[in-house]
């Protein structure tokens, strides 16, 4: 019977939530074979609709000091090819986690880890800034991570401290 564009799209959102789920769980969830799930999964891996799976850790529990930021690029697109030859120049660049083309006053943003403050800002006055369509740039770091892809990360713990009363 094969599984139907409803079913894909069920499916992609479910190893989207949680990468790990049993393949078994998930197509009795879903009302399929487990194995025409197995082998959608590793057709949509081959077609390249499934891009990765990704991992989401709080970091900050780790004490490993990174700096992320978010930079919000302006550039000029290239005739003929907009935007993609800017994106792919600043995306090709190691420590560069994210390039995305938005709305509003600016083209870019940019997301990308460093050890230091000093690190991020070197990155931005000698890789980004001197390209040539790039423009201007406005960097904000990140200073807390609430949710990230989805999943929480900081939660709000239960006040333990003890009630006095008189």
């Amino acid at each position: 019977m094969g599984v139907l564009k409803e079913d894909r799209i069920k499916i992609l959102k479910s190893i989207e939530r949680d990468s790990k789920v049993n393949p078994k769980e998930l197509a009795i969830r879903l009302g399929v074979d487990e194995t025409e799930l197995i082998n959608e999964i590793q057709e949509m891996e081959t077609e390249g609709l499934i891009c990765g799976y990704l991992t989401v850790i709080d970091w900050d529990k780790t004490g490993d000091q990174t700096v992320t930021a978010l930079i919000e690029v302006r550039c000029s697109p290239q005739r003929g090819q907009g935007f993609d030859t800017i994106a792919e120049r600043i995306y090709k660049y190691p420590e560069v986690s994210s390039v995305y083309l938005i709305s509003g006053g600016f083209d870019l943003m940019v997301s990308l880890e460093g050890r230091t403050l000093k690190e991020v800002a070197s990155f931005v006055t000698d890789k980004l800034s001197p390209l040539e369509s790039v423009l201007s740039c406005a960097t904000h770091f990140i200073l807390k991570r609430y949710k990230d892809h989805g999943m929480m990360i900081a939660r709000k713990y239960a006040d333990e401290r003890m009630l006095i009363t008189p």
